[in-house]
């Protein structure tokens, strides 16, 4: 089968086609056939060597979602799982490929009016932008920034917190070029990655959802009201510089709270409620997905410079 592989550590230039054996199925596991494969801000980070090189080895391939239709089965699988559509987690590896595998706690059938491309677009991003919205408490009234919306955790958490009854301040690389498009799912202002743009933006916030981070972060920790609360969900702007915890001591007064977060923390039942609440409201129309564009598996390369440059809006979809 073709693949695409970590052939060395570094930028999108370090990314291989190569062909593989397709794997088998483990018991428990069932093998799929790809329709759509997400490229999300996670296989950037891996590819780069940024979360050290024990969580993916070169070699690998990269990439962890993907929805297909079932072609094979692990041993103690319920046959009626075979030719299903469905999305899957792959884990950090194995997703970039004509055939992944996943297990059943992984997997989650396609409701009729998703296309896979939507699938893997909302399938991930969905679950950590409800979840970090929850985990910061964030109530209707309240003002929330999000850093990095124009990507598809951004994308689903302003159309969220919006539903939800917030004040939505989205954060993106040029709020004139895109600042209509938020404001279409959501945001009430939009500001570009300086935190400038809109004059008529707050200047603080309840709650802040930082997909970025990178040395920008303590720049945003100065915004926080008292009793605001920083969740950094992401790393695609690379490691906050060292010494960021002296913006929070410096608000000591304003009682901040700083958090990672990542859904491996989240029960694997209430992960797969919400992602199949999420399916079936984006069917209805209810939820809307971006997909910025739709590549071959051997442009893979192309995909993450696009992301790269910061000129994905949504996510890039690759097809085998």
């Amino acid at each position: 089968m073709k693949a695409v592989v970590i052939s060395r550590f570094g930028g999108p230039d370090g990314l291989e086609v190569v062909e593989l054996p397709a794997p088998a199925p483990a018991p428990g596991q069932v093998q799929i056939a790809p329709e759509a494969i997400g490229v999300g801000g996670v296989d950037a980070v891996l590819r780069s060597g940024m979360l050290g090189r024990g969580a993916i080895r070169e070699g690998q391939v990269l990439g962890s979602e993907v929805a297909g239709r079932v072609t094979a089965l692990g041993t103690g699988v319920d046959p009626a799982w075979l030719g299903r559509r469905v999305w899957a987690f792959t884990g950090l590896s194995g997703g970039y490929a004509e055939r992944a595998v996943a297990t059943l706690a992984d997997t989650l059938p396609l409701p009729t009016g998703l296309t896979c491309a939507d699938a893997v677009t909302l399938g991930g991003s969905g679950v950590v932008a409800h979840f970090a919205l929850a985990r910061a408490g964030l109530t209707p009234g309240e003002s929330v920034l999000i850093r990095g919306a124009a990507g598809s955790i951004g994308i689903a958490a302003v159309q969220l917190a919006a539903g939800g009854g917030a004040g939505v301040v989205a954060v993106t690389t040029s709020a004139s070029e895109r600042g209509a498009r938020l404001r279409e799912l959501g945001a009430t202002h939009v500001l570009d990655r300086s935190g400038a743009g809109d004059p008529a933006a707050p200047t603080s916030f309840n709650v802040v959802i930082d997909v970025v981070s990178g040395p920008g972060l303590p720049l945003f920790i100065d915004r926080l009201r008292p009793n605001g609360r920083y969740l950094a969900v992401g790393v695609v702007g690379g490691h906050p510089p060292a010494d960021f915890g002296s913006r929070l001591l410096a608000g000591f007064r304003k009682s901040l709270t700083f958090a990672t977060f990542s859904t491996d923390t989240v029960p694997i039942p209430d992960v797969r409620a919400v992602r199949t609440a999420h399916f079936h409201a984006a069917a209805r129309g209810d939820l809307r997905t971006v997909v910025h564009a739709v590549l071959p598996l051997d442009q893979a390369v192309l995909a993450h410079e696009e992301m790269a440059a910061g000129r994905v809006f949504g996510r890039v979809v690759l097809t085998p």
